[in-house]
């Protein structure tokens, strides 16, 4: 099986098996949800990584961060449940699991799943999304929308478009729902790292806030801030942001 397979493989059997999950606390209180999710999902996602890549490192969010990564020249970046407050509301649907490959420095395997939409978004094939609609949708957080992504909307005269994880934003953008996704108030490598390899693979623009390049496997995992967008749209989004 070949990284891009086995990360969306993963990624596809932790998002069905959080289902389960869902539906057998769905009498529970929202954080025993939260707790049984979490748990099971990284339980799952490290025992089948142990199985098929032995060699390989693993950053979890729900793990204990292993400094032999720092040295290692393949790491597995995973979030097991990205989005838990949405998952721990029954229902909601904007909760995803991330699975990455990091080699060498650079992010070169992703999946993304969607698992209450019955979706896995997967390296190295991601159509890019259908033609624009004519004012620009910037996805925020449903709860504290950052004031850099009020400040894009406003400089693009765009408009806001709710929703929760990181990776269904990003997923988004892949899929014509929406056009840019920005963030700049403290995310982490797992948050990141698959929707960034995905949104790659379809042909979008992924960079910090600065225009800089997003980097993996750093010392410090927090990656504070991002742009995902359109291509066309990058030069206008990096004029806020910048």
């Amino acid at each position: 099986m070949t990284d891009h397979d086995l990360a969306a493989h993963l990624a596809t059997q932790a998002g069905r098996l959080l289902v389960g999950v869902r539906a057998e606390f769905a009498e529970a209180t929202a954080a025993e949800r939260k707790v049984a999710g979490d748990k099971r999902s990284h339980d799952f996602l490290m025992e089948a990584l142990a199985a098929a890549r032995p060699d390989d490192v693993v950053l979890s969010e729900e793990g204990v961060d292993n400094p032999v990564r720092l040295r290692a020249d393949r790491v597995w970046i995973i979030d097991p449940l990205d989005g838990t407050r949405e998952f721990s509301e029954l229902g909601r649907q904007d909760w995803a699991v991330h699975v990455a490959l990091w080699q060498s420095g650079e992010l070169v395997a992703g999946a993304v799943a969607l698992p209450a939409q019955g979706i896995t978004l997967a390296t190295p094939d991601v159509a890019a999304p259908p033609p624009a609609s004519a004012a620009p949708r910037i996805v925020v957080s449903r709860t504290r929308p950052p004031a850099i992504a009020l400040e894009v909307r406003d400089r693009l005269e765009g408009t806001l478009v709710e929703m929760g994880s990181a990776g269904v934003k990003v997923a988004a953008v892949v899929q014509g729902l929406a056009d840019v996704y920005v963030h700049a108030g403290g995310q982490y490598e797992w948050d990141s790292a698959a929707p960034v390899a995905v949104a790659r693979a379809a042909g979008l623009h992924t960079s910090r806030i600065d225009g800089s390049p997003l980097r993996y496997n750093q010392p410090d995992p927090l990656l504070p801030d991002l742009v995902i967008c359109r291509p066309e749209l990058a030069d206008a989004v990096l004029a806020v942001t910048g």
